[in-house]
């Protein structure tokens, strides 16, 4: 049996673009709140990486780091365009996010949560590159100047800027796990079984629903405004035809527990909402099949050409 030094690559060997894929697709969906750009954007990167001369790169990670940030600012630039001409409500796309450490999945839901992504959204590109690199990810008002090339006072200013922007409209929610869980079950039963009164006794008097179909499947394409509204168009969903064998199960989305819709092992739309007071006061519904890839077990983890 060979020695394991000799089939084991030492720390220094391994490739930074390997190294460093988790942070690397964390910072593009963050900034772009879509899991197949931010796979475009990783697979971009690594064809950039690949083509330098990696002894010219005295600090690789900040030099993958700039690298997505710009790829990034480009797409986001080109994506308000696009999203202009967008058929119904836009929404991020949802990505599973399980994870053995709480700690983690706590802090997780904090920064990907949908209705975080759905802030972010309403900063500027530069805004978002500097809140996510700043808030999220932690670095230095000088280094995030490095990777934009803008003077450090100018990053400050925005840094500044786009966080009292967030705070102003950061979601509230409640953070008790064990009551998110309560509502979810009772919200899936009432759906499932049919039961109008059971699901308006979940909703806040202000609920709001928000349907993404991207004009590829039938979804409500204004939001839906009260309980009573709401509840009925689930259930009026569930009960069509097209919806017959659909099954709703629990998972963890974007670092809460949400809901996902699914016939067989076909996932065909998932739900986040924000609960408050113990009540559900807003409910995304992401429908478009095109933005449902991160929903895969394992999105985000491979996101970048084999190296072979």
């Amino acid at each position: 049996m060979p020695d394991r030094d000799t089939v084991t690559p030492a720390r220094d060997e391994i490739d930074p673009f390997v190294e460093h894929r988790r942070l690397l697709f964390g910072t593009a969906y963050q900034m772009l709140g879509s899991v197949a750009d931010a796979e475009d954007i990783l697979q971009d990167t690594w064809l950039k990486w690949h083509a330098t001369d990696h002894d010219s790169v005295e600090h690789p990670r900040a030099y993958l780091v700039r690298t997505v940030t710009n790829l990034c600012l480009n797409r986001l630039t080109s994506a308000r365009a696009t999203r202009e001409t967008y058929i119904g409500p836009w929404l991020p796309e949802p990505l599973l996010t399980v994870s053995a450490d709480a700690a983690e999945e706590t802090e997780m839901a904090d920064t990907v949560s949908t209705a975080m992504l759905v802030v972010l959204e309403t900063l500027t590109p530069v805004e978002r590159a500097v809140f996510v690199l700043r808030e999220v990810f932690g670095y230095s008002h000088a280094e995030i100047a490095g990777f934009l090339d803008r003077p450090e006072t100018t990053v400050r200013q925005i840094a500044h800027r786009a966080r009292s922007h967030v705070q102003s409209r950061r979601p509230r929610f409640d953070a008790d796990d064990t009551a998110r869980r309560e509502i979810t079950d009772r919200f899936m039963a009432a759906c499932h079984g049919g039961d109008v009164n059971a699901l308006m006794e979940l909703l806040a008097p202000e609920v709001t629903l928000w349907n993404d179909g991207g004009g590829k499947v039938t979804a409500a394409r204004r939001p839906l405004y009260g309980p009573d509204h709401v509840a009925r168009w689930m259930l009026g969903v569930m009960a069509k035809p097209v919806s017959a064998g659909i099954r709703l199960e629990p998972a963890v989305i974007n670092g809460e527990l949400g809901i996902l819709g699914k016939i067989g092992e076909f996932i065909v739309g998932a739900l986040t909402f924000d609960l408050v007071g113990g009540r559900i006061e807003n409910l995304r519904f992401q429908l478009n099949p095109d933005k449902l890839s991160g929903l895969r077990p394992g999105a985000g983890e491979n996101a970048h050409p084999a190296t072979d």
